[in-house]
C-alpha cells in the first residue's frame, strides 16, 4: 500500500459517529427482545460488565459502536413491527400454563450439555410473562422471563386442568439451558436460584493456567509471562462468571463525583485511605526480640468489604446508614493512644475535615464504641452513598482463595503467582486506568484498599489487646510485635494465618524498629 492509500484509507475511516439512543432506551430495547447481557454481549465480542457499562451511561468506541448501533436500530424496527401487530396475537391471559413439575426443575441448579454457556440470571426494570406459567416475573434467564422460585409458577399451575393438552406446548418452549432434570426417585427438584454451582469458576483458573502452559511446552517462565500479562482481563472473566445467578445489578460506569476524579494527569483524588505508616516511639526498657510478620493475602480479604451497588448519590448530615456505603467527609476525633497503637485515620499532619471511605469511617465508629471506648465518633458532615452488599464480590474473592490454597498445597508457585496478580491487578486497576476499561470504579479500589488497612489495623488492636507490644504497623501486611504471638496469630500460608517475615532485637543500645537482624 503507498502513503496516499495509507492516507485514504485513515480518511476513509473518519467519518460521523453512529447514533447511539439514550442508554435507558438500550437497555428497554434489549429486555423488550428478551435478550439477556450476556446473549447481546457474545455478539459484539464484548463482556456482560461491558456491556452493563453502555446501558448505565458510557458509550463505545470505533468499530463496535458501530455494530451496536446496527443491533439497536435492528430491535427498534423488529419490536415496532411487533407492536403494530399485536392485536392479532394471542392474549396473554389464553396462554397455555405449565406443570407444576416443569417450574419446580427451572428452580433448581442449570443442568447444561457439555460446550453449552449459561446465561446470567438478570432482574427486569418492567415484569415479562413468565414461559412456564404466563404471569408476571422479574428474572430472565437465557433470555426467557421466568419465575426463579417454583412458588411462583405452582400458584397458577395448580389451578390448571391435570389433563390440559396445551401443558406440553408451553414446556418444549423452555430453553434448554433453563430446564434441570427431574431428580431420581420421583422428589421434586431442590428450591433455591439458578447458577450456584461453586466450583466452576475456579475451574476458569486451572483451565488457563494449562492451557498456558501446554501452548509453551511446559516452559513455566514463558507461561508466567503470558499469565501475568493477561491477568486483568482473566480477572474481569473470572468476575463475570461468578456474578451468574446474582441478585444485584452493578452499574460498572456510573457518574462519579469530582471528589473521586485526580486533580491532574499525574496526580490524586480527594480520598484518605488511611494507609498505616506507623512505629512505636518509645519501646519498655531493655532490649527486645521483635517479629514482622507478614499478613497473607491482605488484598484478597479485603475484597470482603461494603461496597455501593450503583450510582454515588449526595447526603448531608451526621446520620450513618449501615445499609449503604460510599465516601464520607468527616471531622475525626483526637486519637490519644498514639504511644501504643497507630492512629486509626494513618499519618495525617494536617487537622480538620477529610474524604474518607467507607471501611474507614466503620472502623472509627467501632472503636467510638462502648466496646473499645478508644476515640470520640467523628462528625459526618456529607455523604456520596448508593445501597451496599458485604457480598457483592464474595463468589470471586472465594474461587481465588480456593485456587490460591490449592496452589500453596500443591506447590505450584505459577498458579499461585497468576492468582495474585489476579486480585491486587483487579483492585488497582479499577478506577482511572487504561488497562482495564470493563470496569470504572474508584470508590470501589478507595474502599478495597481502605478495608485491606482497616483489616491490619484490628490485628494491630487484637495484638495489644493479647498483651504483646505493637513496634510497627505498615501498609496492609506488615505488623512488628514483641511477645509470644503465637498464643494470639495462627502461623500458615492461609489467608487467616500469618507468616514470620524477619526476627531482630531493639531497645536499649539498639536503634528501635531498624530491622536489624539477631
Amino acid at each position: 500500500m503507498s502513503d496516499f492509500d495509507a492516507i485514504d484509507s485513515l480518511l476513509d475511516a473518519v467519518g460521523p459517529e453512529a447514533a447511539l439512543p439514550p442508554c435507558q432506551v438500550r437497555r428497554e430495547l434489549r429486555e423488550r427482545a428478551r435478550l439477556s447481557k450476556a446473549q447481546v454481549a457474545r455478539a459484539l465480542g464484548v463482556s456482560p460488565s461491558t456491556l452493563s457499562g453502555w446501558e448505565s451511561g458510557r458509550d463505545p468506541a470505533g468499530e463496535v459502536r458501530t455494530k451496536y448501533a446496527y443491533l439497536l436500530d435492528g430491535l427498534n424496527a423488529k419490536l415496532t413491527t411487533e407492536t403494530e401487530t399485536e392485536t392479532t396475537e394471542e392474549p396473554a391471559a389464553e396462554r397455555p400454563v405449565a406443570s407444576g413439575t416443569a417450574a419446580a426443575a427451572v428452580a433448581s441448579t442449570s443442568s447444561t450439555e457439555p460446550g453449552q454457556d449459561e446465561d446470567e440470571v438478570e432482574l427486569l426494570a418492567v415484569p415479562e410473562p413468565c414461559v412456564l406459567c404466563g404471569r408476571p416475573a422479574r428474572q430472565r434467564v437465557a433470555g426467557f422471563a421466568q419465575h426463579l422460585d417454583p412458588s411462583g409458577c405452582q400458584a397458577t399451575s395448580a389451578q390448571a386442568p391435570k389433563s390440559s393438552p396445551a401443558a406440553p406446548s408451553a414446556q418444549a418452549q423452555v430453553p434448554r439451558t433453563a430446564r434441570a432434570p427431574r431428580p431420581a426417585g420421583g422428589s421434586a427438584a431442590p428450591r433455591g436460584r439458578v447458577f450456584q454451582e461453586p466450583s466452576g469458576a475456579a475451574d476458569l483458573i486451572y483451565e488457563a493456567v494449562h492451557a498456558v502452559l501446554a501452548e509453551h511446552r511446559g516452559d513455566v517462565e514463558a507461561a508466567s509471562a503470558v499469565l501475568l500479562k493477561r491477568a486483568i482481563p482473566d480477572a474481569m472473566r473470572l468476575l463475570d462468571e461468578t456474578r451468574k445467578g446474582a441478585r444485584y445489578d452493578v452499574i460498572a460506569h456510573p457518574w462519579i463525583p469530582d471528589i473521586l476524579k485526580k486533580q491532574t494527569s499525574r496526580g490524586t483524588d480527594q480520598i484518605w485511605e488511611a494507609r498505616p505508616k506507623w512505629t512505636r516511639p518509645e519501646l519498655p526498657p531493655g532490649k527486645h526480640e521483635v517479629t514482622a510478620l507478614d499478613i497473607n493475602g491482605a488484598y484478597l480479604s479485603a475484597l470482603k468489604t461494603h461496597l455501593p451497588l450503583g450510582q454515588l448519590e449526595h447526603s448531608t448530615g451526621f446520620a450513618h446508614d449501615r445499609r449503604r456505603a460510599g465516601v464520607h467527609l468527616v471531622t475525626p476525633s483526637a486519637w490519644e493512644h498514639d504511644a501504643v497503637l497507630p492512629n486509626p485515620i494513618g499519618q495525617r499532619d494536617e487537622p480538620g475535615p477529610l474524604w474518607v471511605t467507607e471501611p474507614t469511617l466503620r472502623l472509627l465508629l467501632r472503636l467510638s464504641g462502648p466496646k473499645h471506648r478508644l476515640c470520640e465518633p467523628p462528625q459526618i458532615h456529607e455523604s456520596y452513598t448508593s445501597g451496599a452488599t458485604e457480598n457483592l464480590l464474595e463468589k470471586f474473592r472465594i474461587a481465588l482463595k480456593d485456587a490460591r490454597d490449592t496452589a500453596i498445597a500443591d506447590g505450584d508457585g505459577l498458579t499461585l503467582e497468576y492468582v495474585k496478580a489476579m486480585y491486587s491487578k483487579f483492585v488497582s486497576t479499577m478506577g482511572e486506568s487504561n488497562y482495564n476499561r470493563e470496569l470504572y470504579r474508584p470508590d470501589w479500589m478507595h474502599i478495597i484498599r481502605s478495608q485491606a488497612f482497616a483489616n491490619l489495623w484490628m490485628k494491630a488492636l487484637k495484638a495489644h489487646d493479647a498483651g504483646l507490644t505493637v513496634v510497627r504497623a505498615m501498609g496492609t501486611d506488615e505488623l512488628h510485635v514483641i511477645g509470644d504471638w503465637r498464643r494470639v496469630f495462627a502461623e500458615g500460608r492461609s489467608v487467616t494465618e500469618v507468616k514470620v517475615k524477619d526476627t531482630y532485637t531493639a531497645g536499649t543500645g539498639t536503634e528501635a524498629g531498624t530491622g536489624q537482624e539477631q
